[in-house]
């Protein structure tokens, strides 16, 4: 018979923000449509011939493809054109959960910049250095890629 192991349920949020030297339709664009341009390779979970794309629309997918194996990054919720995206995931064991993450990317104008807020909130089985680690990464992701990029 397999052991059974019981833990507590947490709920960790955090946030933060990043200027972008670039007006936001310019930044909506890269963010929704242009993701294999400032995707980091070391994020690509399949390999670095993998393919990240984003359908931004309710129910669509932002999901990395490599010949016949896929993974699903997050399930689009809400859309706001050049305003807002709200994502919902799933980190499975072999990610640090299981637990449910949910990301949301804001946009708003300040002079001919951008401020990029990024929120995400996790439940589930969830450690502070898993948490410390999704902040990290994704401070890493916009900053060095889309912030880059654009």
């Amino acid at each position: 018979m397999n052991a059974v192991e019981v833990e507590g349920a947490r709920a960790v949020h955090y946030e933060f923000e990043i200027t972008i030297d670039a007006p936001p339709d310019r930044v909506w664009k890269a963010l929704t449509g242009q993701l294999s341009s400032w995707w980091l390779p070391d994020f690509q979970m399949l390999g670095p011939d993998s393919v990240v794309s984003l359908e931004p629309t309710p129910g669509g997918r932002l999901y990395e493809q490599r010949g016949d194996s896929g993974l699903l990054w997050y399930t689009v919720l809400a859309v706001s054109p050049v305003e807002s995206l709200s994502l919902a995931g799933y980190c499975t064991q072999d990610f640090g959960g299981p637990c449910s993450t949910l990301l949301c990317l804001k946009l708003k104008a300040e002079g001919k910049k951008t401020r990029l807020r990024v929120s995400d909130g996790l439940f589930g089985r969830v450690k502070d250095e898993q948490a410390s680690s999704l902040k990290s990464g994704w401070q890493r992701l916009f900053s060095a890629g889309v912030k880059e990029h654009v």
